[in-house]
């Protein structure tokens, strides 16, 4: 018997995994794929091009601590800051915005691409929200209970106030916007920024997830050089240093409590005996597993008809190209080494999430360009370049009877088109494509739904309530030894390996007890709390 079964080797188990052998525990992790590390990952999908299958910019895992903790630059971890950290392309006349690391070199921009009044509102915003935000990333450091969040966001005040502060963490997204900016432009910008949480900015609660920007001037977003899957390069390599295993392509079918432990059943016909069981993957996928167990199939389905997913979230072109997209009025070292926020209103956003309620294809795609290779030439052959283009709230299930694999290329077409409307000429420098619809995403990465987030990121689906309360502390009702990690548990979706820490150390918390928490002390040797 081993000590933790891991199931899944997204970079969330991985990094539970990894503290987990640390602590001189037997750990093995079992994959179902051949490729590691679920959406953190990289293949080569066109000759000599390293792709991204999920991730490509790490915004949040710079912002933990767990990079130094697990010591993964000795394993072969390098991060490139973006920096700029976004663009947002000139429109109606006006140049770009692009926003650096410098708060300073940023307000310039904004004072030249806005006006001087949005530059100030800017540097405001900045102050106010970037203390909030690292609250925010406090309170993802540990299980959501009450006195940790209390703990969390302790000594905060707003100047109107607890009211007032509360209020503004519950606003919308859209609302917070409007109270410090006037330009539509630099309002869809910031917006686009926090969309990529999953949730459009009108729904209450999203406003730290445009607040979030104000971090990105202490530690802007990352690229990990060779492609975000040199994260779990690190993490593996990690892992087996300190003796633990991996196992691809050999995928759990069914988690049993038994008298002693879990034991996991494989479609090679393996059966694992573990004290504990670490669940990685997606939070239906476990449910799946655990009724094949046995599990009380009541429960696993109250809970499965309480869980969100949401209609669908991403559609990406990856293209390898003989050029950088070369926008108006900037030069590649402002546009090409950040996100490229390529919407320019608002309302362009809320009709592509509209039209994925409806099971629609969005009336003009809302895109995200990402173009790495400019700081990191190890993912394209001399020359060339990787381009990535993230189109958002592309429905899973298409209205119509309608499919993916008969509209996916044209769909493709769309996404590049937008590109091309504001750097002309890109559409000409591709030399190779590949598409991900929704459904590709679920089948190759295992996304239900698409949803690279798991289930949906909205207000009643996080903190306490993420994917459901009874879940939320990375637990199962009447399944001790089991634990829960991964987008589908707190903090939620995105690269920050929170969610993966935190199972970890609830493992070993329940693995010392009260009785033996007691008996150390008497020894006198410290324990951890």
């Amino acid at each position: 018997m081993i000590d933790t079964l891991v199931v899944g080797s997204g970079h969330n188990a991985l990094v539970a995994a990894c503290y987990l052998a640390d602590a001189d525990r037997s750990v093995e992790v079992l994959e179902r794929d051949t490729v590691l590390g679920g959406a953190v990952s990289t293949v080569e999908r066109f000759p000599g091009y390293r792709v991204d299958r999920g991730s490509s910019a790490h915004l949040m895992i710079r912002h933990t601590g767990i990079v130094e903790e697990l010591s993964l630059a000795e394993h072969g971890l390098r991060y490139v800051d973006c920096d700029p950290w976004a663009f947002a392309p000139a429109a109606h006349d006006r140049p770009p915005i692009v926003f650096h690391r410098s708060l300073d070199a940023t307000c310039t921009s904004i004072a030249r691409a806005c006006g001087e009044r949005d530059a100030d509102a800017y540097r405001r915003f900045v102050r106010v929200w970037g203390p909030r935000s690292a609250r925010v990333m406090r309170a993802f450091a540990e299980p959501p209970t009450t006195t940790h969040l209390a703990a969390s966001f302790a000594d905060l005040t707003g100047a109107d106030g607890p009211v007032d502060l509360s209020r503004q963490y519950l606003t919308t997204g859209d609302a917070l916007l409007d109270e410090y900016f006037d330009d539509e432009r630099l309002k869809a910008a910031l917006a686009w920024f926090g969309a990529q949480s999953g949730p459009p900015m009108s729904e209450p609660g999203t406003a730290p997830m445009v607040g979030f920007a104000a971090l990105m001037h202490t530690v802007p977003p990352g690229r990990a050089i060779g492609g975000s899957g040199a994260l779990t390069d690190a993490l593996v390599a990690r892992l087996e240093a300190s003796g633990g295993r991996v196992t691809p392509g050999d995928a759990v079918t069914a988690l049993a409590r038994t008298g002693s432990g879990w034991r996991a059943t494989t479609v090679s016909g393996r059966e694992i005996a573990a004290r504990t069981v670490v669940a990685g993957c997606h939070v239906l996928t476990t449910l799946d597993l655990l009724e094949h167990g046995g599990y009380d199939a009541a429960s696993l389905a109250r809970w499965r008809r309480r869980i969100r997913v949401g209609p669908g979230l991403g559609f990406v072109v990856r293209v390898g190209t003989d050029a950088l997209p070369r926008f108006a009025g900037a030069t590649d070292a402002e546009s090409a080494t950040g996100l490229q926020l390529l919407v320019t209103e608002r309302a362009q956003l809320r009709l592509a999430h509209g039209a994925a309620l409806a099971g629609e294809l969005p009336p003009r795609p809302a895109v995200l360009g990402m173009s790495f290779s400019s700081i990191d030439a190890s993912v394209a052959p001399e020359g060339e370049h990787l381009v990535t283009l993230w189109s958002q709230w592309h429905p899973r299930h298409l209205a119509g009877r309608r499919s993916w694999p008969d509209l996916a290329a044209r769909e493709g077409d769309r996404v590049v088109d937008e590109m091309e409307r504001f750097a002309p000429g890109f559409a000409d420098s591709i030399l190779h494509a590949h598409v991900q619809s929704p459904e590709d995403i679920e089948r190759e990465l295992g996304m239900i739904g698409g949803n690279v987030m798991h289930v949906e990121m909205s207000l009643d689906q996080m903190m306490l309530w993420r994917p459901v309360p009874e879940l939320a502390q990375h637990r199962v009702p009447d399944a001790p030894g089991l634990y829960l990690t991964g987008a589908s548990t707190h903090p939620g979706g995105g690269v920050s390996g929170a969610s993966g820490r935190s199972a970890a150390r609830l493992v070993l918390r329940d693995a010392r007890g009260p009785l033996r928490r007691l008996t150390a002390r008497r020894r006198g040797v410290r324990t951890e709390r």
